[in-house]
């Protein structure tokens, strides 16, 4: 097994999670077989009760692990299905050390930081390297392990130690540590070392010496900027990738590979005395060769389509990372642009005087001049009222509309409320005394932990009889069973069913015991789906997300009729 560490130094959030990806990327491309690792030092146990609008996406993964919005990149750049023990973080080893304790597994002794924790963070990255994950069902050749924070960080200590000892115990050959650093620009264009050569220091003063160090910069490194980086930090000129800002995160493996990054990696690595088949290789090259195809930039790509994407933690969209993905994942598919406007949910609602004038007419221009309307995920009541109206709008404009999860909900609320004769449908997450509760908190969940108690993970979805017409299952290839992840705690009330059915709302889509809806369709409508579960987990670059390609390519229909 071989391991890469990737690591920032003095100052975060400077692309180390595009850089892990894009390095595991290019792996995979020579042929061998690439896992990843990320590693948080906040006390959570796992990301599952963050507020999206401070520490952006919580990722879903197959197993029901919420975790870590950069784990979604792995699985989107690598195509690989990782599991929830591939984020670590410091609450998840604590709780590990101490049941461990508990149990009497350290036979009595003084359980500590070092060696006790750091041990226990060795073994766990060993194990979870080994996990298979993609088709092969092959040990990984090459583990990529990305460290949070930045190598000062009070909380990142024990991580630092751990992963030194790991080098230790497998080898120099087997271990390289990647440290991710920022070459900022000040007055006169000067380009400054300073940031990077505190990140060396502040690394070096744990006992890890970093082999390669990426510069993340607005533009290209001078020469001299190079040099100056090389001579203060005792690193080769060729070991120094510099990283400048490109158009779109896809364009990152490429540029990687342009600075050579696969011969850095091979030499130390040896990954020359690997075993590689031929037809890994050949399957390696023409998926290198399918994702420049896709995600180069070309220049006869001209036309666009205008997606109004209605939320509420619109202030911060790393909070919606998946979704946008998704959308970029299919424009790209379709060989269009994407004009992705932004509507706060809130400034659709003109009689609560949550808004400014300005602001709602804004809103409601945004809407009127989109090609389709997306209504992703979300909790709490604030936007709720402005959502049902982009959903009103959407319905009954024969505006393509896709409902992810609340986006579903608001639209069974809107269909009750105007087709139904139902004016008091609400959800009982907003109103506990609601007349007509359409949409109800799910019996099996915990009402009062709100950790890892939702209903998580990959559930199959059955299509029912008679719903051939449907046309999202057409992009599932008319498949009758799907599987898709579910981040949710409330549903549709089965007692409203019948009456949402026969005014003319399809529940197309259901669980195994089908008392569960988890698609609904218009039949008269352009394209009015909603899906209770989240497609956008599961949306690759090489491979769409089903819901979202069969909504883009609506929009675009829709488009060319106006």
């Amino acid at each position: 097994m071989k391991y890469i560490l990737v690591s920032g130094g003095v100052v975060s959030g400077v692309g180390k999670g595009i850089i892990a990806s894009s390095t595991g990327l290019l792996l995979k491309t020579m042929g061998l077989t690439v896992t990843m690792v990320k590693i948080d030092p906040y006390i959570n146990i796992d990301a599952g009760t963050m507020a999206p609008a401070e520490h952006g996406e919580v990722f879903v993964l197959d197993d029901g692990g919420e975790v870590d919005l950069d784990l979604g990149n792995y699985e989107r750049y690598l195509n690989i299905t990782l599991t929830r023990e591939h984020n670590i973080t410091t609450g998840k080893m604590y709780q590990h050390v101490i049941q461990a304790e508990r149990r009497g597994d350290y036979l009595g002794k003084t359980v500590q930081i070092v060696p006790d924790l750091v041990n226990a963070i060795v073994d766990w990255i060993v194990r979870v390297a080994r996990i298979p994950v993609d088709e092969t069902q092959q040990t990984p050749d090459v583990c990529v392990i990305e460290l949070g924070g930045t190598a000062g960080d009070m909380e990142n200590a024990p991580f630092l130690e751990a992963l030194r000892r790991l080098r230790r115990k497998v080898g120099r050959d087997n271990f390289l540590h990647l440290l991710v650093t920022l070459v900022p620009r000040i007055m006169n264009d000067e380009q400054k070392t300073k940031p990077t050569q505190a990140a060396m220091r502040a690394v070096l003063s744990t006992g890890l010496k970093p082999d390669l160090i990426a510069c993340r910069c607005e533009v290209r490194l001078e020469k001299s900027t190079i040099d100056k980086v090389a001579a203060s930090c005792d690193v080769e000129p060729a070991d120094i990738i510099a990283v400048h800002n490109v158009k779109s995160t896809y364009y990152v493996p490429a540029l990687l590979e342009e600075q050579g990054l696969l011969g850095s990696l091979s030499k130390p690595l040896q990954l020359n005395l690997l075993a590689i088949t031929p037809e890994q290789a050949l399957k390696g090259a023409n998926m290198w060769k399918d994702w420049k195809t896709l995600t180069t930039p070309t220049s006869d790509i001209s036309e666009t389509v205008t997606i109004a994407l209605v939320g509420k933690y619109t202030g911060f969209m790393d909070s919606y990372i998946s979704v946008l993905k998704s959308l970029e994942h299919s424009v790209m598919a379709l060989k269009r642009k994407l004009h992705l406007t932004i509507v706060e949910a809130s400034h659709l609602e003109e009689a609560i005087l949550v808004t400014s004038e300005q602001d709602y007419h804004q809103a409601w221009k945004k809407l009127h001049e989109a090609d389709g309307i997306l209504v992703p995920g979300g909790f709490g009541e604030r936007g709720v009222e402005g959502m049902i109206l982009a959903a009103q709008w959407a319905r009954e404009n024969k505006t393509p509309y896709l409902g992810v999860c609340l986006g579903m909900q608001i639209a069974v609320m809107e269909f009750a409320r105007h087709m139904c004769n139902i004016p008091g449908a609400n959800s009982l997450e907003f109103s506990q005394d609601c007349p007509d509760p359409v949409i109800i908190f799910m019996p099996e969940i915990d009402a009062t932990n709100m950790g890892g108690t939702m209903r998580l993970g990959s559930r199959p979805t059955i299509y029912q009889k008679g719903s051939e017409w449907s046309k999202l299952r057409g992009f599932y290839d008319g498949k009758e069973v799907i599987s898709e992840r579910h981040r949710h705690r409330y549903e549709v009330n089965p007692k409203y069913i019948e009456r949402l059915t026969n005014a003319g709302l399809q529940f197309v889509g259901r669980d195994e015991q089908g008392d569960r809806m988890e698609i609904i369709e218009l039949k008269d409508h352009p394209w009015y789906v909603g899906v209770q579960f989240h497609p956008e987990y599961l949306s690759r670059v090489l491979k769409p997300s089903k819901p979202y390609l069969g909504f883009v390519s609506s929009a675009i229909n829709h488009q060319k009729k106006l």
